[in-house]
């Protein structure tokens, strides 16, 4: 069997699928020989105009020389652009782009001086360069496809796989364009010296020339050339092909020469094979031998309206104006120029675009030529259209899904594999623009997946962000952490001392915040405390005594005063009769309801005490008590008059209720051993310990004992002398249990009906009893008004019935 090699040497060919066969209308242009064109006097160089990242290195006003560098770039993806010719930067702006859309692109703008002068140029000898070295020349002068589709060349040139077959693309199939033509029958050897340089590149073990058969002319200049090469025997070779459009597609070539397909979104270099232009293989010899750029390329000039078709050379960036204006050309109604040939090319909006490194054709054809454009009919799905695609697609389907913006759908169909030869459109008897509905579905793909690759990229350095801010976070801990330890290291005993007692102040503050502010400790707990803790507990514990006893002392500071001042009094009275205060903790709910109820039986007492007659008060208040009686009294009083105040400063402040202003009279205005009993009442139903309770009662019943035995001695027959206290008598101990019920017995005396009176008004009041303490029902409250009142009366009617058998002048309620 056999080999590719083999087959390629016997000039075995392979039928491509589809394809068609316009007229070829070449003879316009591909009898003369190539011409030059009078320089322009602007020229617009398009940036970047092949690859990405351009960076320009020129501004307005500078003067740059013919072949200079206008960009720069580190992408291996950008080509350098070049100034065609010498002249000024006058400007760089958008300015209408070379392309179906007619968008703006960003254009340098020179204005010739008319010298064209060169700038200086590096010529090498080949044997004297290495292969790199040869690739960067190659980029450093912008070479790119010249057959149009403008791929960087030295990307195919360096290759990751290695590569058997070379083909060299004569072919030039699209009716008019006879540039290849030309350029092959002028500069064959040039050519051929270029195709020595990809030789020596790629090393393949076959080079093939591709021409089509209605060349004969470019077929004989070529096979001259090979034969004059000097290149290997049997390694290139001239091979002719039939004439069918579009056998000059890379891939129908492939599969034409060597009958291997290229696979859908695959390149030809993984099979082996790569594909290069006569004009690409020209331009790599001037770069490469004698280091010019590519600023020029030859350019089809066709049309019937024209009238100098040719081929000439044109600088790129040449208006389209000044090529037509030169070539004399004759517009019509509606005139079309076209870019490129009539199956591929695109029309243009706007003569004023400049001549690119791409543009192989410039066709200007007369109403007979292209006629005008048919309306479109509907698809008859006859099917000629799927017949004729050499790539072998839909192409109906392909239309449904463009025209109906299902673009991904389209995609699923392998619209990319579309080349845009336009064969269906021309067999379509719908007169359907099949291709412009395939470019238009191609441009919404390509936006969208530029758009999905932005996204991407964004992700990406959104990602690098976040993970070199979370580095610097672990970097800047682990150098304070680092740091800490130093410190640590270098630290004395006394810095670590001082350390711990820092933190310990911090923790006792946290501590003291948390406690409630009423519940400081007392000073015997905190003596005891620091007396048996370490010294650095004994800091803690101080601390914490000193704020607890700052927050007591701001809440409890009339009470504390108040307290002080008792204690003072009664740290002169008996032992038996002193009473001691201590720090209170706050009132419970049910605390609260009885010290309301209290405070409302004292304000009760005090309207009945306010409501006896005259006569009976001055006459329980006529005797006075002797000085150690009195003082006990006074004692008592001013402890049931501190604690009826803070019962009701604390009722006031926690249940709203404003009793506490209306309750606690003025027991110091009150003369009398009995009210000061009945205040001592009213306060010890307020306090709260029940040792504090029951010394308070205790103290009151004796206060009150002592007081009406003292009043009974004052009533004596002697009245003078029972005016005057008697100090040296002393009261014999009275049991206060036994005073509501136990009275001495006075008979037959004015004074015995006072006592009477007053005993039976003491047991009637019931605030003024100190045992009793719960309130009376209301059956006992009125039977003790009814005795209150006969006690009244009785000693109205005994102090009338004295005055009138007396003629003393004396009184007994006037103190």
């Amino acid at each position: 069997m056999l080999t590719l090699l083999d087959q390629l040497d016997k000039g075995t060919l392979w039928r491509s699928p589809g394809g068609i066969h316009p007229p070829e209308v070449k003879s316009l242009s591909n009898t003369t020989l190539i011409g030059q064109l009078p320089l322009a006097s602007t020229f617009l160089v398009p940036v970047p105009q092949v690859g990405e990242n351009c960076t320009l290195i020129v501004k307005v006003g500078d003067k740059v020389l013919k072949g200079a560098a206008l960009t720069q770039g580190t992408s291996i993806w950008h080509l350098p652009v070049h100034a065609p010719t010498s002249g000024t930067i006058v400007a760089i702006e958008p300015r209408v782009s070379n392309h179906a859309s007619a968008l703006p692109v960003n254009t340098c703008v020179i204005k010739a001086d008319g010298n064209d002068t060169w700038c200086e140029l590096a010529k090498s000898e080949l044997e004297n360069l290495s292969n790199p070295q040869m690739i960067d020349k190659i980029r450093s002068a912008g070479i790119a496809g010249m057959g149009g589709a403008a791929f960087p060349s030295h990307i195919k040139l360096n290759p990751v796989s290695e590569i058997d077959v070379v083909i060299i693309n004569g072919v030039e199939c699209e009716p008019y364009i006879s540039a290849d033509d030309r350029l092959m029958r002028e500069y064959s050897h040039d050519i051929l010296a270029g195709i020595g340089i990809i030789h020596r590149l790629l090393t393949p073990k076959r080079i093939i020339i591709a021409i089509e058969d209605n060349k004969p002319e470019a077929i004989n200049a070529m096979q001259t050339a090979v034969m004059q090469s000097g290149l290997p025997a049997g390694c290139i070779r001239v091979t002719v092909i039939p004439t069918k459009y579009p056998s000059g597609g890379e891939k129908q070539l492939i599969q034409i020469i060597t009958g291997r397909e290229v696979p859908s979104g695959a390149i030809p270099a993984k099979l082996g094979i790569v594909v290069h232009n006569v004009g690409t293989a020209f331009a790599i010899y001037q770069a490469v031998a004698q280091g010019k750029p590519l600023i020029e390329r030859v350019v089809t000039v066709t049309g019937k309206n024209v009238g100098k078709a040719g081929n000439y050379w044109i600088p790129i960036g040449t208006p389209v104006e000044h090529v037509l204006a030169t070539t004399e050309f004759t517009p019509e109604p509606e005139q079309k120029v076209i870019i490129g040939g009539p199956m591929m090319g695109h029309a243009l909006a706007n003569i004023q675009v400049p001549i690119l490194k791409g543009t192989n054709c410039i066709l200007v054809p007369s109403s007979q030529e292209i006629g005008t454009t048919p309306e479109e009919k509907a698809c008859i799905r006859c099917g000629e259209c799927a017949i004729a695609c050499p790539a072998l697609l839909l192409p109906q389907q392909l239309f449904w899904h463009a025209k109906a913006g299902e673009y991904d759908k389209a995609a699923s169909f392998n619209l990319k594999d579309c080349i845009e030869c336009g064969c269906c459109s021309y067999v379509c008897p719908s007169d359907i623009p099949l291709v412009e509905y395939y470019r238009i579905a191609k441009s919404a793909l390509k936006h969208s997946a530029d758009e999905k690759q932005q996204a991407e990229r964004a992700k990406q350095r959104f990602d690098a962000r976040l993970m070199r801010l979370e580095e610097e976070k672990i970097a800047r801990e682990t150098k304070a952490k680092e740091a800490a330890e130093r410190r640590q290291a270098t630290m004395t005993g006394t810095d670590k001392n001082a350390v711990a007692e820092a933190m310990a102040r911090i923790a006792a503050k946290k501590a003291a915040a948390a406690q409630p502010s009423n519940a400081a400790p007392s000073v015997d707990t905190v003596e005891t405390t620091t007396s048996t803790a370490t010294p650095k507990n004994q800091a803690v514990a101080a601390a914490i005594a000193r704020a607890k006893a700052k927050k007591a002392a701001q809440a409890n500071t009339d009470d504390a005063d108040l307290s002080h001042a008792v204690n003072v009094e009664a740290n002169h009275a008996p032992t038996a009769t002193r009473v001691v205060t201590t720090q209170e903790a706050p009132l419970t709910q049910k605390e609260k309801v009885a010290a309301a109820v209290a405070r409302a039986k004292a304000k009760k007492a005090a309207q009945q005490l306010d409501n006896t007659p005259l006569e009976t008060s001055e006459a329980a208040s006529a005797a006075q008590p002797t000085a150690d009686t009195d003082k006990k009294a006074k004692v008592a009083a001013a402890v049931a008059r501190a604690k009826a105040k803070k019962a009701a400063q604390q009722a006031q402040a926690n249940t709203g209720d404003d009793l506490s202003q209306t309750v606690t009279p003025d027991l110091q205005s009150t003369s009398g051993a009995q009210i000061n009993a009945s205040t001592d009442v009213e306060a010890a139903t307020d306090i709260d310990d029940a040792e504090t309770i029951k010394k308070a009662k205790v103290a009151a019943a004796v206060a009150r004992a002592k007081a009406k035995k003292a009043a009974l001695m004052a009533t004596a027959p002697d009245l003078e002398s029972a005016a005057k206290p008697d100090s040296a008598v002393k009261p014999e101990p009275v049991d206060p249990v036994q005073t509501k019920v136990n009275t001495p017995p006075i008979e037959n005396t004015l004074e015995s009906g006072v006592a009477k009176a007053e005993t039976l008004s003491s047991s009637a009041a019931p605030t003024t009893n100190p045992i009793e303490t719960a309130p009376l029902s209301s059956e006992e409250l009125k039977k003790a008004r009814i005795a209150a009142t006969i006690a009244k009366a009785k000693a109205k009617k005994a102090a009338l019935a004295h005055e009138a058998t007396t003629s003393s002048d004396s009184s007994v309620g006037n103190d």
